[in-house]
């Protein structure tokens, strides 16, 4: 499997595939040069990075993390069988929507029952674990990227429907208007293999500007 889980980035290879970004990309040298290396966001895989990916849809990042950190509180300790024991009410007084309720709810069950093993599907490549995850409700394109990128550490991840990394190539390229998915997927082929590292250098980008 050509982008199996052995393929993970290491704090090395993180580093040389920024040098490799800078030497084609003037703009990227110049992020760099002006804010330091970005940092190499990642967390720990497992239930609990795929319910705080899903929170984050659609919302700020602030905002998903203080439900998380309310759900922590009432489900201790957080894993699918005691997310199961929580009512609709105490989900909702943690900041769940009735949508993201359902979502979660269907990702522990499957975790649960053992019709999901999150460690299987780690070993998958790229593709094959898109396929698997977003066949379950509330995980799409956007939420299986993330995860690809934050948690398993590919090195060539690409969520282009992510809008501040769009707002952080609209800023650094100078386009006129925000690029869609398709348009920022056309952009990113040029940073290939290393598109992991070329999202996190946007994404320091927009987080200082």
């Amino acid at each position: 499997m050509s982008n199996g889980y052995d393929t993970r980035m290491n704090r090395q290879a993180y580093a040389r595939s920024i040098a490799w970004l800078c030497h084609r990309d003037a703009d990227f040298q110049e992020v760099v040069d002006r804010h330091g290396l970005p940092p190499m966001w990642r967390r720990k895989p497992g239930f609990v990075t795929l319910i705080h990916t899903i929170l984050e849809q659609q919302v700020s990042l602030a905002s998903a993390q203080a439900v998380l950190n309310k759900l922590r509180k009432i489900c201790t300790p957080l894993n699918p069988e005691t997310m199961l024991g929580l009512s609709s009410a105490q989900l909702a007084s943690a900041g769940f929507s009735r949508q993201k309720m359902r979502y979660c709810r269907a990702l522990a069950e499957a975790i649960s029952s053992g019709e999901l093993y999150l460690a299987k599907l780690h070993k998958l490549d790229d593709d094959a674990f898109r396929k698997e995850i977003t066949a379950y409700p509330g995980i799409g394109p956007w939420t299986a990227n993330v995860y690809l990128l934050m948690a398993l550490g590919r090195p060539d991840i690409w969520p282009s429907g992510d809008l501040a990394l769009q707002a952080a190539a609209q800023s650094l390229k100078n386009l006129q208007t925000r690029p869609s998915p398709e348009k920022l997927d056309r952009i990113g082929e040029k940073w290939r293999p290393y598109r992991s590292s070329a999202a996190r250098i946007l994404w320091h980008h927009y987080q200082k500007n």
